[in-house]
């Protein structure tokens, strides 16, 4: 009886059928994709090709990247353990995608700063369109048949109102507390905007779209998809704690991690019908395949073209074709071992939302001094960078080493009460459980490990982006500011010294087009320029040659 404890169904064969169907039809995405690219003419085809994606399915991709295998694990378990605040994400998809719309989408789009291999990120694209539809039909299926089996929405929603799991809003302004509206908020939406502005496998993803509207409307149709997924996972979780308020499996040692509760729910009432059980590991891995796809195509992009391909100029396309396959077997292998330390850190959904914090704070602080402070030269932001990656990296280690007291946590109560020992004959325990810690001799804490040590999580990313815009400002200040004549490649950010209103210059000597000419030919199919090459040289700007084309962003 579902609810009652102990082991659970096994997959029957229709589920290994349709979990190695959904996969196999996932792979022949991405092998049609492959020997379609084959046919192109042209290396400036094949690119051409790849920036003809529209908003909606590079949307759905950019749901998936993220919302990944993590998502419909951890997400559930989340609502089970914590109640519902971490709906309050909704905010912050909210506000990510209105920030990376409006300030990074021009700026990436135009310069079209990606991989060459925009083939590759097609098949990923449609391949994680499939996979969204996969790992919501899973939520779906675990929603509808728990409100079965307790008799409705209603009976779901009222034991999780009696089990405390309804408290949504804290308004608790303590930076130490898990989860609140403030860190979820502020902390939530600057982790996320940093992941969206300027992670490789996203900006590769919208600025594959045909044109800038498109690349805009797709960031705005992910918010919406990224609240579905968080809606629809919440209440997978509280599905989960109505069925089982009486008889935690976690307590009762019928699983060994929290981030096992949906698999065991899921074969505790869903063994019954031949395949369901299936659907759902194809939604966790669909999860996960998005997600990795999405890793290893950018980690390519960026080897090959930034590291492989001004080393060895002369290689030619087939040779990096060659490369890329090898670089993504390589990458492939490197994940998967990165997966066996990933189980040592506990809560998968936390793990992996504090690594996005410690790395990806700092990177956005990178980027908006560059963008929006002319008076930072190259000194200040390396430095910077490397101050807010130890800063972050310190807090964070710290944390997974020590990690908070439980009433910072508030992880909510649970009952053994209803579970039914296998040995009595139906007789049930009477053990309920608690939050409180056991009386054991307490282990020695250092004096950071109950204040800095126990900041929360959703806090890293913005620690790291004020530390490392702080200590860029100043080390620039020190060392000494760029002038207009000491600009890096085409664009720069020209604002007033630290306080004017901002606007992009395209410098046309470099860029070969300037956005104002585009602008005044088709204003409405703006399309990306080929991105210039990179190098550490710096190059004068001639303003008396060439005068500066400025479009205000």
């Amino acid at each position: 009886m579902p609810g009652s404890g102990g082991p659970v169904a096994t997959f029957s064969v229709w589920d290994y059928v349709v979990f190695a169907g959904l996969i196999l039809f996932a792979a022949g995405i991405g092998l049609f994709q492959a020997i379609r690219g084959r046919k192109k003419a042209s290396s400036d085809e094949f690119l051409l090709g790849g920036r003809q994606m529209t908003a909606v399915p590079v949307a759905l991709s950019l749901t998936a990247s993220f919302m990944s295998g993590i998502t419909v694990i951890g997400t559930p378990a989340e609502a089970y353990m914590y109640g519902t605040p971490f709906w309050l994400f909704v905010f912050s998809y909210t506000i990510m995608s209105t920030f990376s719309a409006e300030l990074f989408v021009p700026l990436f789009y135009r310069l079209s700063i990606t991989s060459t291999y925009e083939g590759g990120l097609k098949a990923v694209i449609w391949t994680d369109v499939f996979q969204m539809i996969i790992m919501l039909s899973g939520f779906v299926a675990v929603i509808a048949r728990g409100a079965v089996l307790q008799g409705g929405f209603a009976k779901i929603w009222n034991d999780s109102y009696h089990g405390g799991r309804l408290e949504t809003f804290s308004f608790d302004p303590d930076p130490l507390r898990r989860h609140s509206f403030w860190t979820i908020v502020v902390g939530g939406s600057l982790m996320w905007a940093s992941m969206y502005s300027i992670n490789q496998s996203q900006v590769q993803r919208y600025i594959s779209c045909k044109t800038m509207t498109h690349a805009k409307l797709s960031l705005y149709l992910n918010m919406v998809g990224l609240w579905v997924t968080v809606s629809l996972a919440m209440l997978s979780g509280l599905t989960m704690y109505s069925i089982y308020k009486d008889c935690d499996p976690f307590t009762n040692k019928d699983v060994g991690a929290s981030d096992q509760l949906l698999p065991y729910l899921v074969m505790d009432i869903l063994a019954e019908f031949p395949g369901l059980p299936g659907l759902f590991v194809a939604a966790a891995y669909s999860g996960t395949l998005s997600t990795v796809s999405s890793s290893i195509n950018a980690l390519v992009a960026v080897t090959v073209e930034d590291f492989m391909k001004p080393a060895w100029p002369w290689l030619t396309e087939r040779q990096l074709s060659w490369i890329n396959m090898g670089m993504s077997v390589f990458y492939g292998g490197v994940c998967i071992g990165m997966a066996g330390v990933a189980s040592l850190m506990g809560n998968i959904l936390q793990a992996a939302l504090s690594i996005f914090g410690m790395i990806s704070g700092p990177l956005l602080g990178l980027y908006m001094l560059g963008m929006f402070f002319r008076c930072v030269n190259s000194t200040g932001g390396l430095v910077g960078l490397i101050c807010g990656l130890a800063i972050t990296l310190w807090v964070g280690i710290g944390a997974q080493v020590y990690p908070p007291l439980p009433e910072k946590t508030l992880r909510l109560s649970l009952s053994v009460e209803g579970c039914i020992a296998p040995d009595m004959n139906g007789t049930t325990t009477m053990t309920p459980f608690s939050t409180v810690l056991q009386t054991t001799t307490p282990q020695p804490r250092p004096a950071l490990a109950d204040n800095w040590y126990s900041l929360s999580y959703l806090y890293f990313c913005p620690v790291g982006i004020i530390v490392t815009m702080v200590t860029g400002l100043i080390v620039s200040a020190i060392t000494g500011k760029v002038t207009l004549s000491h600009l890096l490649v085409g664009v720069a950010k020209r604002v007033r010294d630290c306080n004017q209103t901002y606007s992009y210059s395209y410098s046309k000597s470099l860029l070969q087009v300037a956005v104002s000419d585009l602008i005044e030919k088709d204003p409405k199919n703006i399309q990306g320029l080929e991105s210039p090459v990179f190098c550490d040289n710096e190059i004068a700007l001639k303003e008396k040659d060439h005068k500066e084309k400025i479009t205000k962003f």
